[in-house]
């Protein structure tokens, strides 16, 4: 029987006190008291608290409340006076308890991994009073576990690797599981591992569930079996039966070492190649292959030995580990048609620890070198040639060599690409390659001539090939040496014999092979008579000199020295240059004061560009005289009208006023009563206009005389050739009949000494309200 109870003890200075005993009993057994001793003790003591752990199991399937024990005071007279009070976690759900007895039972199915247990209160209290009879003690009540959970694998798959030809027990991953059950309640969760699939490559251990290897280097072979699925197993209590299993998969993967050499996947290959192949062109690939994989996979191709070292030349492609073997120099069907090479293949990255030997393969490969119609070949890459510059036309300047390099052996022409030789200085014999001149050269103008040469085959123009020519033309002596540049110098008024005053350099377009050599020397008419000297300093320079202390530049402020120089080349060449010595005064250190003018412009460049501008300061000044004095004379015109005064008719003036009716001299009045006679003495009529025969005016009876001499004074204008062709004129001495506004002129206003009243005006209409504005504003602003 077991018996869970919970004790408090109180002690008193009395002589017996009882204990307050708790006892819990299990639904099976009876209930059993516990007896408290009486000891008398000489003083009081404070009261101890004992309480011991209820405990109830997990996982309870039956249909009552499962009972946990009972709660008993000895302040309960066991009459029904008192009430038990539960409180704490769960109270009144997961555990009741009789308010009356004190049973303790618990109405749910409870499960320790989710909660191991379970803190409560107890009480005492008078149900009629309500007064609490025993202080609130706290009690525990713990779930005892069961095996009702498996084991669980932190990871439902692992993932793991390990080099292939690995040894026995190399370890390869370590698995763990967990089983939620109690491990300090007996062994539900004591679990043991096991392999169930992966024999007999692995094998686990029991206690710490680390796979390993359990075969040997020769077995696990990445090239035969690469990934592997392996099963473990996890038993709780121990592995014993009646336990429960978990299991999670391991799948194993072999890595790859370099334990496989490559292979040639033939032992001869069979290549052809044009024999027009350039440098780099790729002859062909051979294939290896090598059990590995990644750079354990990379292969390294190499030529070892053959007849044709240095023709050929082998390389691995990358991206598709092929030997490729290219050209490396030029091929000739007609030297060697055939060639064969012994090629081998090694791993580049080598593993020493599982190749011990060094593992290589080798191959043999025939490359067949094929015939193609090829463009004739020259005897050299370029041609150098030399003529001298005088040669004559027609002069052979050297030859060109070309031939057919296949075996038939074709003619071959030669020409030369005038793009190249433009000017047509040269010439080719088509047939033997000479060269030969067209024209007279010159070294000064251009020392070297480049052309191109083509060769082509006689019956297949299409096979041609060019080579460069590089003339070089041999200097000869055509060319006199002058000064290096216009000498220009001045000589001191007061100076000393043999002074020097300049030191002269020459320069020769010629180019000898053996340098320059120039000698220098006065004219010969001036050697004895000349006011200065030379001096040749053997370095191709000359001195200066005077000949006299003393120089005036009023006597000759300019003085000419002529110099022979001479080159020292056959044949011999010479020219005279012409030395400028001005006169001047100078300081007692020889430093020029003062020249003449005519000294200073005594130089014949100097005068021809001081003549050229003069000149052409004169044309300008005399195209500008003229573009004025035809422009004046075009603004010269008489005008028909003089206007001296602001006339607002249009007053022809005639200066010659006349004497009037009775001034018979000046002019004829008749001829304004008889126009008939006038008319009839017309010229020639002008071209530019159309003469009318008659005026377009209205007749006025009272008027005609004076509207015939009008008509006729225009009529004779329009006819008169000479005149100057006014054709705008206009008059208003006839102002014709019917006028409402009667005369306008001012003609006779001067007559009247009244003022004008000019009110009417702004009667007559809109067509005069701007001449009433003018007017009717002017009285205005004079009154």
């Amino acid at each position: 029987m077991r018996t869970i109870t919970l004790g408090i003890v109180w002690v008193f200075l009395c002589p017996s006190v009882d204990a307050m005993s708790l006892k819990g009993q299990n639904v099976d057994q009876q209930e059993e008291k516990a007896e408290v001793r009486e000891e008398t003790l000489p003083k009081r003591v404070k009261r101890g608290w004992m309480w011991n752990q209820f405990s109830v199991m997990e996982e309870y399937t039956g249909t009552d409340y499962q009972y946990i024990g009972r709660l008993q005071s000895d302040k309960d007279p066991d009459n029904g006076s008192v009430k038990y009070v539960l409180s704490g976690e769960g109270a009144g759900t997961i555990f009741v308890i009789d308010e009356s007895k004190g049973f303790l039972h618990a109405t749910l199915r409870l499960d320790r991994e989710e909660k191991a247990f379970y803190k409560l209160k107890a009480t005492v209290v008078n149900k009629q009073t309500g007064l609490q009879l025993e202080p609130e003690t706290e009690f525990i009540i713990k779930l005892q576990d069961m095996n009702d959970n498996e084991p669980q694998f932190s990871q439902e798959v692992y993932t793991a690797s390990i080099p292939e030809r690995s040894d026995v027990g190399t370890p390869v991953i370590q698995v763990t599981a967990t089983d939620a059950d109690d491990s300090m309640y007996g062994i539900g969760a004591k679990l043991v591992y096991s392999i169930s699939r992966g024999h007999p490559y692995f094998s686990v251990d029991p206690t710490t569930g680390v796979i390993r290897t359990a075969l040997g280097p020769k077995d696990m072979d990445r090239e035969t079996k690469e990934h592997y699925q392996v099963v473990i197993e996890a038993k709780d209590m121990a592995g014993q039966r009646g336990g429960l299993t978990g299991t999670t998969v391991v799948n194993i993967s072999l890595t790859d070492v370099n334990d496989n050499p490559p292979v040639f996947t033939q032992s001869v290959y069979q290549l052809s190649v044009p024999e027009s192949a350039m440098f780099g062109t790729v002859v062909g690939s051979v294939q290896a292959t090598d059990r590995d994989i990644g750079r354990n996979a990379e292969m390294s191709f190499s030529i070892t030995s053959g007849d044709s070292m240095g023709i050929f030349d082998i390389s691995t492609d990358k991206n598709t580990q092929n030997g490729v073997i290219t050209v490396k120099k030029p091929l000739d069907y007609e030297k060697k048609s055939s060639y064969t090479i012994e090629i081998q293949v090694r791993n580049s990255q080598k593993d020493h620890v599982f190749m011990l030997r060094d593992s290589k393969d080798m191959a043999t490969v025939q490359i067949r070198v094929e015939d193609v119609d090829e463009p004739p070949l020259f005897s050299k890459a370029h041609y150098l040639m030399e003529v001298k510059e005088d040669a004559p036309i027609s002069t052979a300047v050297g030859s060109v060599s070309a031939t057919d390099p296949d075996q038939v052996r074709r003619v071959i022409t030669y020409s030369i690409d005038r793009r190249t030789d433009m000017d047509h200085v040269f010439s080719i014999h088509p047939g033997n390659g000479s060269v030969f001149l067209l024209k007279h050269l010159d070294r000064e103008q251009k020392a070297w001539h480049n052309f191109s040469v083509i060769a082509k085959e006689f019956r297949h123009p299409h096979q041609s090939s060019h080579t460069l020519v590089y003339v070089r033309l041999l200097d000869i002596n055509d060319n006199a040496p002058t000064f290096a540049t216009d000498y220009e110098t001045f000589v001191c008024e007061r100076t000393k014999v043999g002074q020097l005053i300049q030191t002269i350099r020459a320069v020769d377009a010629d180019a000898p092979s053996a340098g320059h050599s120039f000698y220098f020397s006065l004219a010969p008419d001036e050697a004895n008579t000349s006011n200065f000297t030379i001096r040749d300093n053997a370095d191709n320079t000359a001195g200066i000199l005077t000949r006299r202390s003393s120089y005036s530049r009023f006597q000759q402020s300019v003085h000419l020295v002529p110099v022979v120089i001479t080159d020292g080349d056959y044949p011999i060449q010479s020219s005279t240059s012409t030395l400028t010595v001005r006169v001047c005064a100078c300081d007692h250190k020889g430093n020029m004061e003062l020249c003449n003018v005519e000294a200073m412009s005594d130089s014949p460049g100097i005068i021809t560009g001081a003549l050229v501008s003069v000149l052409l300061c004169l044309l300008i000044l005399l195209i500008v005289v003229i573009f004025f004095t035809t422009l004046k004379r075009r603004r010269k015109q008489e005008p028909l009208i003089d206007s001296k005064e602001d006339v607002r008719d249009n007053v022809v003036s005639y200066n010659d006023e006349g004497g009037g009716e009775e001034d018979t001299q000046a002019f004829d009045i008749g001829a304004l009563y008889h126009p008939a006679p006038a008319l009839e003495e017309s010229v020639k009529q002008r071209r530019d206009i159309i003469p009318y025969d008659t005026l377009l005016y209205p007749s006025n009876l009272n008027n005609e005389d004076v509207w015939e001499f009008i008509n006729q004074k225009v009529l004779e204008n329009d006819c008169n050739p000479t005149g100057p062709p006014y054709d705008s004129l206009a008059t208003y001495a006839y102002e014709g009949c019917g006028s409402v506004v009667e005369s306008l002129s001012s003609l006779g206003s001067a007559l009247s000494e009244t003022e004008q009243e000019y009110h009417y005006l702004h009667e007559w209409g809109p067509r005069f309200r701007k001449l009433a504005d003018m007017y009717g504003a002017a009285d205005n602003d004079f009154s």
